[in-house]
């Protein structure tokens, strides 16, 4: 590994003005909290949702008045295409730990992984009740399936982008394997005709509190299927939900969705916005996120035996 002195960051940073830190997980301001206690500096952190974080930090870099520091899991298409690339924010990846974290995820860097896996009830049924993504295109499951909403989460948008571009073969695969006839379609891809069936049948859009109680609430007849991140199974330890993973599903179970760290260009304390950017890096500073599922990108830091996914 590259030489690295923390301690020539630190250092620096104990001149500059606290930061503030934008980040999709209420979990954040617990993390800046005990960052602040760590290193005797002031860092808070404040939860704003992926689409609002780039809105903001444009707008921010604009007026030259920069209040969000860091940035983490900003909407991932925005900042590779524009935020990136015009300089409103920029990369920076610890030298000491960029060995551990494999080469994908270091231009821009990727904190962590956000898994969104296809739920089941788990007291409504034994096993997963749909083993193919073709059959949610079904009568029997048309209004029955919750996701989070498209328009909160632009995400979702680029799951089907990232599917048609790269596993579009898997969701034709899918197809024949369910029905045992290849699929026509007028559509530019499988993936386009799986989307445009899967919307006509009537998914019912939430926050992910809704679509966690509508899949796992106890005592339901007909639940909910969906689709949902992982941290939301914390819930079956805190709210007595009965979330379970459809690892068997075809073409796959769900996605990953990269959790990107980035530093904005005009910050007035970019020795802090490092140190922070160093401390998600490690076991202690991404412990909070770890908990919920997230699965961090550096290979040193194992999940925790007790998450509950």
């Amino acid at each position: 590994a590259e030489r690295f002195d923390l301690i020539a960051v630190v250092v620096p940073a104990k001149t500059e003005k606290p930061i503030t830190v934008y980040a999709v997980t209420g979990k954040i301001v617990e993390t800046a909290k005990a960052f602040s206690e760590k290193y005797g500096l002031k860092a808070t952190g404040k939860k704003v949702n992926e689409a609002t974080q780039a809105d903001l930090l444009v707008r921010e870099a604009r007026a030259g008045n920069v209040i969000g520091d860091v940035s983490v899991a900003i909407d991932v298409s925005t900042a590779m295409t524009e935020l990136l690339p015009q300089g409103v924010v920029e990369s920076w990846v610890p030298p000491d730990i960029a060995p551990d974290v494999p080469e994908a995820m270091r231009k821009p860097l990727v904190i962590v992984t956000d898994p969104h896996v296809w739920t089941y009830n788990t007291a409504a049924y034994k096993s997963c009740p749909v083993t193919n993504i073709w059959q949610l295109t079904e009568p029997e499951w048309k209004g029955r399936v919750a996701m989070l909403d498209i328009y909160d989460k632009p995400l979702y948008a680029d799951w089907f982008n990232q599917m048609a571009t790269h596993h579009d073969a898997a969701v034709a695969k899918a197809y024949k394997d369910l029905y045992g006839k290849e699929l026509k379609t007028s559509e530019t891809s499988a993936t386009a005709a799986w989307v445009k069936a899967y919307a006509r049948n009537a998914p019912m859009m939430g926050d992910s509190g809704t679509v966690a109680e509508a899949a796992g609430a106890a005592g339901q007849a007909k639940p909910f299927f969906a689709l949902v991140s992982t941290a939301k199974y914390r819930d079956n330890l805190t709210a007595n939900l009965k979330l379970g993973i459809c690892k068997d599903l075809k073409p796959f179970a769900g996605f990953t969705y990269p959790g990107l760290g980035l530093i904005a260009k005009g910050t007035k304390s970019p020795a802090t916005a490092k140190l922070f950017i160093h401390y998600l890096m490690t076991a202690e500073g991404i412990a909070p996120q770890i908990i919920d599922g997230k699965i961090p990108t550096n290979a040193k830091i194992a999940m925790p035996a007790d998450e509950p996914s």
